[in-house]
């Protein structure tokens, strides 16, 4: 977790890099080191999406080497929505961890507590889904709960037990940016937790909305995750470089510090 708090503050930066590599094995792995050079001096982390290397024959490979050319600084998030347990999970952390070389994850809590907790290393950070930016046409998330609530709320109500319960490492959401009463929902029950936003730009998520919604009082605690915006950009840098002004602008609006 000190990774990313140090790398937000060098940088004055909530941007994260989504790599989705598409196109053949030599074009992607030719705009992976492209995109990667272009926007490291704006991202506050990196995100690789597991299933856009996974589908390639040497896909692991392509993800080691591209963890790799992500500079020391910058912390590495893992996007495969891992949600096994027992054993089987701790595989999948070990995968994450030791043979990919990632700072953080992100899981699908759908099994419970059991599903996080192998993520749970010491200096780790696990973004669990909560309150996601899809919109399918038979959903779960919403249902409403016996006890009261939505599921999407207390899966966001168990990664802040987390949380508090593994001090040695962090647990985040994952919100989306489609729905901002929502954002500002889940950041009333998880007032300090970190949120990982997809949602900004091919899905529609309006950015100031999501930021005035997510924002902690410190102007802090989003990460804001653009992929295709900055993936399909001609410029990827400059495409960065616009998108974390936009942010940083909204966040001198948007925080109680600078009210």
């Amino acid at each position: 977790m000190q990774k990313l708090l140090t790398r937000v503050q060098k940088a004055n930066s909530l941007l994260c890099v989504g790599l989705d590599p598409t196109g053949n094995d030599a074009a992607a792995t030719q705009r992976l080191r492209e995109v990667i050079a272009e926007t490291a001096a704006y991202a506050a982390a990196f995100k690789p999406n597991l299933a856009f290397f996974l589908s390639r024959e040497n896909g692991v490979a392509l993800l080691q080497q591209t963890v790799q050319r992500i500079p020391a600084g910058i912390p590495v998030i893992l996007d495969g929505k891992f949600g096994d347990i027992a054993n089987t999970a701790e595989q999948y952390a070990r995968f994450a961890y030791d043979i990919v070389g990632a700072d953080a994850v992100t899981v699908n809590p759908y099994m419970g507590d059991d599903a996080i907790r192998p993520f749970a290393r010491p200096g780790k950070l696990v973004f669990s889904l909560a309150k996601t930016s899809n919109k399918p046409q038979y959903g779960l998330q919403d249902q409403a709960l016996a006890t009261g609530g939505t599921l999407s709320d207390r899966a966001a109500q168990i990664a802040r037990q987390l949380d508090e319960e593994l001090t040695e490492s962090t647990i985040g959401l994952v919100v989306g940016a489609t729905e901002p009463a929502s954002m500002a929902k889940v950041r009333a029950a998880c007032p300090e937790q970190w949120f990982l936003v997809p949602g900004i730009g091919a899905q529609g998520g309006d950015l100031e909305a999501t930021l005035r919604a997510g924002l902690r009082a410190d102007g802090s605690g989003l990460l804001i995750n653009s992929s295709r915006g900055i993936w399909q950009a001609k410029d990827a840098g400059a495409a960065a470089r616009e998108l974390q002004e936009q942010i940083n602008k909204f966040r001198t609006v948007s925080s109680p510090t600078h009210a």
